[in-house]
């Protein structure tokens, strides 16, 4: 551990060192790489200063305890704080996913339940923008296609920081254990009898990728033009220009119909594209890495129902995490970020038990 952190800090200073160099703020887009990156080892090096300056103090009050017994009062604070410096600075060691700096693309889509179910994925994408907006991000409507009743039957919405956000603050960072199966119990505005339905709501979370980073031949792509449609399929467009794109290596098809030009819903269609293969291909890699690697990389299962919204008793369930809250109109209006921090902790005492098989195993096996 101690390795690990020393080389981190070795590679601090070298960032900071690159940073003050004149000649570097000729490339931005250098900058702005260094400077990210300068910013994430940030936390873990002011641990490691901690972490020392913690066994310095517990060394000297035992060095002096021998001589004077007042100072032997001292250690037993000392350690605690020392204990304290290390579970942190052990918690900022372990692996991290590498998008967790990224912004994300949302996507909500309406399941099993009819028009309820489009009317709740309403619910989720408001839920979504007000938690967005307790924490500053910026959002921007991608592509969405309503329901009859003012619902969504699918929708995306693009999810970006404000500047250099702190580490574990970015949109992906936060907002990847959202994706799975959400299920709502509730009296449907259809229901004429009172009675409670279920139905649910798929929410697609991926982190948005450069242009540069995902490359895709035009060759491969299979793109269809169509006239936009409103709720009901009523056209609310005379010209074609909605586009369908289909990546044929990988079967992916993205559609967008919001703006009015056909150029500019290529290009929203495209920013999905790139979001949903650098999705496929980090999945793929996952799925080839051992079973200790991929704990590591994502330990909260986004695949499935991962949490009901009752609303007779008022009530949020995390069906991963076990998380309960009867708050459920404050988590609706935007207060996610208990429910987050359920799921960011779970994942983070995974990663932490793996990283520490691992260590057990190597040790063993000298």
């Amino acid at each position: 551990m101690l390795e690990s952190a020393a080389a981190l800090v070795e590679e601090h200073a070298d960032l900071e060192r690159q940073l003050a160099d004149p000649e570097v703020f000729g490339d931005q887009d250098l900058v702005r790489r260094l400077n990210k990156r300068y910013a994430a080892l940030g936390p873990t090096v002011a641990a490691y200063h901690a972490w020392h300056a913690a066994t310095d103090d517990l060394q000297a009050a035992r060095e002096l305890a021998k001589e004077d017994e007042g100072f032997a009062a001292e250690v037993p604070a000392l350690e605690a704080t020392l204990q304290a410096a290390e579970d942190k600075l052990r918690r900022l060691l372990v692996p991290r996913d590498p998008d967790d700096d990224r912004d994300v693309i949302l996507e909500v889509k309406a399941g099993e339940g009819g028009e309820e179910s489009a009317l709740f994925a309403g619910d989720l994408l408001r839920m979504y923008l007000r938690y967005a907006e307790r924490r500053g991000w910026k959002t921007e409507l991608i592509d969405a296609t309503e329901s009859d009743l003012g619902g969504y039957k699918d929708v995306r919405m693009a999810v970006k920081a404000k500047g250099t956000p702190e580490p574990g603050d970015a949109p992906w960072a936060r907002l990847k254990y959202e994706g799975g199966v959400h299920r709502v119990q509730r009296v449907p505005v259809t229901e004429s009898q009172g009675r409670i339905h279920t139905s649910a709501a798929g929410v697609l979370v991926m982190p948005e990728a450069e242009e540069v980073e995902v490359t895709i031949d035009p060759n491969d792509l299979k793109i269809d033009v169509y006239r936009s449609s409103g709720p009901g399929g009523q056209s609310v467009n005379t010209t074609d220009s909605a586009v369908r794109i289909t990546h044929l290596p990988t079967g992916t098809v993205v559609s967008c119909q919001n703006e009015k030009s056909q150029l500019q819903n290529k290009e929203s269609a495209m920013r999905v594209l790139r979001a949903r293969l650098h999705q496929l291909a980090q999945d793929a890699a996952d799925a080839e890495a051992s079973a200790a690697r991929r704990s590591q990389i994502r330990t909260v299962d986004r695949s499935e129902r991962i949490r009901t919204y009752n609303f007779p008793e008022n009530r949020v369930s995390d069906h991963r995490t076990g998380y309960k809250s009867y708050n459920l109109d404050t988590v609706l209006d935007g207060e996610l970020d208990a429910v987050v921090q359920s799921a960011v902790d779970t994942d983070e005492a995974a990663r932490m038990a793996a990283v520490a098989e691992a260590s057990g195993s190597a040790a063993s096996s000298r």
